[in-house]
């Protein structure tokens, strides 16, 4: 084990990258030391929040940070098996132990066992980007995919439906009218097929009007709302696949989103409800609306776009009910977060809502299609505000013309799916 030792000025501010990260023995005041092992961190929890798609995996605050931790096995050992930590140094002499903060061991530094394949143990939960409460965008995009008129060349998109954003800043788009999921690397100008594209129809090698996609990076794969084949599909992302595989038929797909345990929750604009779904089961579990087509409370009319938080809340876009509904777990009706005083143009109200997403603060952003805008509603409010567009119908860097799917990158930049304009934007966190 090699032990690091650098002069660092710490505080509430710095982060600790995901991944094979360094294990971090002790914080003072002015100085931290490291040896490195196969670790993950786990910035801006709580104390033993769960930090992993593995349920066994919890956030241990380390001792003398702020909201930073390492993502470990919180089971591994009982408080009587834990040795405290050196009280000067707050350093542990165990190899692979680190000094955390641990409440429920009479709340006094201990040296706590971090797996040493702890990232194979502990796969990380998709992250979140840290979005302040203030932040604000850049108003003219930057084109990122599309952008060369309607067509099917691999420069151009017809219809853009939704898009998902990678780690490394890939965005994979649900082509709609090409019916083909396309992805554009960073700084590309040119798209790479990787599902479909081989015309319409309902061959496992094609798709049928695509509206969603996530990649499941368990199986290293795609999901796809195949909506006119009322079908979801699963397409591998080897090289050289030429088709997928059906796993769910007879759903009028809209929306699709993967928890951390790889439950599906699907929107079904016909039967206006929200399911649940574990991979293979065929008849999934009510999350959301499931009484007809209205705007009751346990209601849905047109229901698109989802999103789930760490607290498997499920907000859904309302879209012909021109608001936002969230769905706490198990509750039989939903309260409305955003809109829901018909459609209009002020800022208490939306027009065709649809794509959605919450940042770590539980503010809510999505896009108001109809008024080509990008909406924030922060927990609680009222009424939104602006986040980019609101400047008319148009083409210029500052408009959209039917904007669908929303996305954020790590770093908080803004992905904005301008359907009408065939392409995708990029709006650069200020």
């Amino acid at each position: 084990m090699v032990t690091i030792s650098i002069l660092h000025h710490f505080n509430s501010n710095d982060v600790f990258t995901t991944g094979a990260l360094s294990h971090i023995r002790s914080i003072q005041p002015h100085s931290i030391s490291i040896a490195r092992v196969k670790a993950q961190s786990c910035n801006g929890m709580s104390q033993y929040d769960r930090c992993s798609r593995n349920s066994a995996c919890a956030c241990f605050h380390l001792t003398g940070a702020s909201n930073t931790g390492i993502c470990t096995d919180r089971y591994a050992v009982t408080c009587s098996e834990l040795a405290p930590c050196n009280q000067s140094t707050n350093n542990c002499s165990q190899s692979d132990h680190i000094c955390v903060h641990h409440p429920q061991c009479r709340d006094i530094p201990v040296c706590y066992p971090v797996p040493n394949y702890n990232k194979q143990f502990c796969p990380a939960i998709s992250i979140m980007p840290n979005i302040p409460a203030n932040a604000k965008w850049a108003q003219n995009g930057v084109t990122v995919a599309g952008g060369n008129g309607q067509g099917d060349a691999t420069n151009q998109l017809y219809w853009p439906k939704d898009l998902f954003v990678d780690d490394d800043q890939t965005v994979i788009i649900a082509d709609q009218y090409n019916h083909r999921i396309i992805q554009w690397k960073k700084a590309d100008t040119d798209g790479q097929v990787v599902a479909g594209g081989k015309g319409q129809g309902n061959g496992l090698n094609q798709l049928n009007f695509p509206t969603n996609v996530l990649i499941d990076k368990e199986t290293n794969s795609l999901i796809i709302c195949d909506f006119t084949n009322r079908r979801i599909v699963r397409w591998p992302r080897l090289s050289g696949t030429t088709q997928g595989e059906i796993l769910i038929d007879n759903i009028r797909c809209h929306g699709l989103v993967m928890d951390d345990q790889r439950y599906l929750y699907i929107s079904d604009s016909d039967k206006e409800e929200v399911r649940r779904y574990q991979l293979g089961d065929e008849n999934g579990a009510l999350t959301a609306g499931g009484n007809g087509r209205g705007a009751g409370l346990n209601q849905l009319d047109i229901p698109t776009y989802l999103f789930l938080d760490r607290q498997q809340n499920i907000y859904v876009s309302d879209n012909r009910n021109h608001r936002v509904m969230k769905w706490t777990k198990d509750a039989e009706e939903g309260i409305v977060v955003a809109g829901g005083h018909d459609n209009g143009t002020a800022l208490t109200q939306l027009h065709n809502s649809n794509g959605l997403f919450v940042d770590t603060l539980g503010t809510l952003y999505v896009a108001d299609s109809n008024n080509h805008r990008v909406m924030r509603w922060p927990q609680g409010a009222k009424e939104g505000t602006v986040v980019v567009g609101g400047n008319g119908r148009g083409q210029e860097p500052n408009q959209f013309n039917g904007p669908e799917g929303l996305s954020f990158d790590q770093h908080g930049n803004l992905y904005v799916v301008d359907t009408w304009n065939h392409r995708v934007q990029r709006f650069s966190i200020e």
